[in-house]
This record gives structure tokens, sequence and C-alpha cells, in this order.
């Protein structure tokens, strides 16, 4: 190759080039590509050669990245980090089987399992429902002195979470803070969360007073809010919280608006309503699709289908699209008012007839 060809290709052109050939599965191609290396006068080295892997792996090739990995251990030393690739590979693959036998591999190997080769498959375990086993390896990682970050306690407290194994997730919780593992907005939100479904708003605002406590670094944010306004039960409830959310400088967003105006309108509140839609216009937030699908939804239970009509109509002068169920709504509303109509006009025949023959 020419003097200039390999000047133009550096470390961040080849690393493009082996994500798109993995990118379009064109895996021969990409390793071809990382053996020419040196003809384009760069090093073939561990770095390349994980930069290889993590795109095979991102691409959902795992399978041949391990081939890679074994065929050239010789070649490159191996190294834990090197592992952890192959073993995310699997996860994202989403073949927990694979991962399992690839974690085994670590553990059997000369080599010591790092925070990140833990984070992995607790992650992987997690998401696949395996939370029992992942809560074990948690612990195991403690024990063996391999410290967790935040975000595998949040992963752990999350799956916890999601199997309703909330005093288990509580737990963790307070061992976080014994072990100098300070919980973030995320841990907080992933308790409150689910704290709210099942109503134990006197532990909801206890975790909330301890955010605002701690200041910049933990704050509630607009989804701590969202899910304190998505248990309120009252309008009243529902102003605090914005007072709330208000004093602690955390601003409104699309979604809040919109969860308000569901909530108005279930509380049949048409003037909380209306104030909440004319506040959205004017932050410029809204409305969106989603508000307007709340209105028209809205008023036809509430039995106001000339006024659901004409927010479809300005909906639609919009441009924006709505749900299918949205248009089925909207074809009902139309036959229901086009037979109303009927109706009405029958009466009003019938009722000249009867003015008529009493007349004469």
């Amino acid at each position: 190759m020419s003097k200039r060809g390999k000047n133009l290709v550096n470390e961040r052109t080849y690393g493009i080039v082996i994500n798109r050939y993995c990118g379009a599965h064109r895996v021969e191609d990409a390793i071809e590509f990382f053996y020419k290396r040196k003809m384009l006068g760069l090093e073939l080295d561990l770095i390349a050669f994980q930069t290889l892997l993590v795109c095979l792996c991102r691409f959902k090739h795992a399978e041949a990245a391990e081939f890679l990995f074994h065929n050239k251990k010789n070649e490159f030393k191996d190294c834990i980090k090197t592992r952890n690739i192959i073993l995310n590979g699997w996860c994202v693959l989403g073949s927990l089987s694979e991962a399992k036998r690839f974690w085994n591999d670590i553990v059997t190997s000369k080599l010591k399992p790092d925070k990140f080769t833990y984070g992995i498959f607790i992650n992987s375990l997690c998401k696949s429902g395996k939370i029992s086993t992942a809560v074990k390896l948690f612990q195991t990682m403690w024990e063996k002195g391999c410290k967790p970050d935040v975000a595998i306690c949040n992963c752990i407290i999350d799956g916890l979470c999601f199997k309703k194994r909330i005093p288990e997730a509580l737990e963790i919780f307070g061992e976080m803070n014994e072990r100098d593992c300070l919980p973030d907005v995320a841990t907080y939100n992933s308790l409150i969360k689910n704290l709210c479904k099942i109503r134990r708003m006197e532990k909801v605002y206890e975790l909330l007073d301890e955010m605002e406590m701690k200041g910049e670094s933990c704050l509630p944010n607009a989804r701590t809010y969202g899910y304190l306004l998505n248990s309120a039960k009252a309008p009243e409830e529902a102003i605090g919280i914005l007072e709330r959310m208000n004093k602690n400088g955390c601003k409104m967003s699309g979604d809040i608006y919109n969860l308000l105006l569901r909530l108005f309108m279930s509380w049949d509140n048409q003037d909380k309503v209306k104030n909440t839609w004319d506040e959205m216009e004017r932050s410029g937030l809204g409305p969106d699709q989603r508000s307007y699908t709340i209105m028209i939804h809205g008023l036809f239970e509430g039995r106001r289908l000339e006024e659901a009509l004409s927010y479809f109509d300005e909906m639609i002068s919009k441009s924006m699209v709505p749900e299918p169920r949205t248009r089925l709504l909207v074809d009902a509303m139309n036959i229901k008012l086009k037979e109303k109509g009927k109706e009405s006009k029958k009466t009003e025949i019938t009722k000249r007839e009867r003015k008529d023959k009493n007349t004469s």
C-alpha cells in the first residue's frame, strides 16, 4: 500500500470500518480488515483485537468473537477485559446458558473476575428473571472483596422490586449506605416507583425527604415526581406534589403535563385541565399527540362528544397522526352523533305533527 494510503487510516478510521462491517454482518470482512492493519501502518495489538471483539459482540456475533478469542490466545495476551467483552456478547445475544458457560470458564481460569465481570453477569441474570441467583452472586462479590458500584446495586434493587420482593430491596439499599456505596437518583426512583404501587406512602416520603436533604447530588427529578403524581388520589394531593417539585427547582416536562391532564380528566376537574393545557402551550412543551389522545378519550368518557371531536380536528390540522384506537373512537362518536341528530329531527317532526293536529 502507498504511503498516502497508510496515512489515511488511523485508529479512529479503523474502529469505524470494523464497526460498519460488523453492523452489516460481514464478519469475514471485519476479520480480514483487522489483519490488514500492518499494511495500513498500524500495530496488530491487543487493543485493536479487543475493538474487533467489541464490534462483533455489539451486533450479536458472540459465537464468532469467542471462536476468534480461543483461536488467537497465543497471539494476544489473555486478560479479564477480553473475557468481559465475550461474556457481554453472550448477554447482549440474550443467551443466558452460553453466558453461564462462559462465566464458569472465567471462574475456573487463572483470571479473577472483576467488578465489570460481575456487573455484566448480574445484569443478565436480572433481565432473565433469575433474581435469586443474581442476589447470591452479588453477596459473593462482597465476600470476595470486590466492591459493587451503584449501577450493580441498582440492578439488584430493580430486579427485586420487579419480583415484588421490596423488603429485600430495602435491605440492600440500607447495606449500600453502610458499605459506602452511595445510592443515586436511580436507586431512590426504583424504590419510590414500587413503593407507590403498594401505597407505602410513608416510606415514599421518607425517601423523598432523604433525597432533598442530600441536595444537588441526589435531588428528585421529573421521573421521581411522575411516580408520586401517578399515585395521587385527589387534585389537592397532585397540587401539593407540584408545589414541592417547583420548590426543589425541578422543571416541568411534556410527560408531566400529559400525566396531569390525564389525572385532572379522570377527576373531572375541567378548570385544572384548562389551566394545565394553557400552561403547557405557554411553556412550549406541548401539546403533542399524547396530549390530544388524553383529551379525546377523556372527553368521550365524560360524554362530551362534540368537544372531543373538536380536539381531534385540531390534532389532524397540526399533522399529528392519531393512534388506531383513537380513530376507532372518533368513528364511533360520529356514528353516535349522527344517530342522535336523526332522533332529534324525528322528535321535532313528531312535535310539529301533534301541533298541527291540535290546531286543526
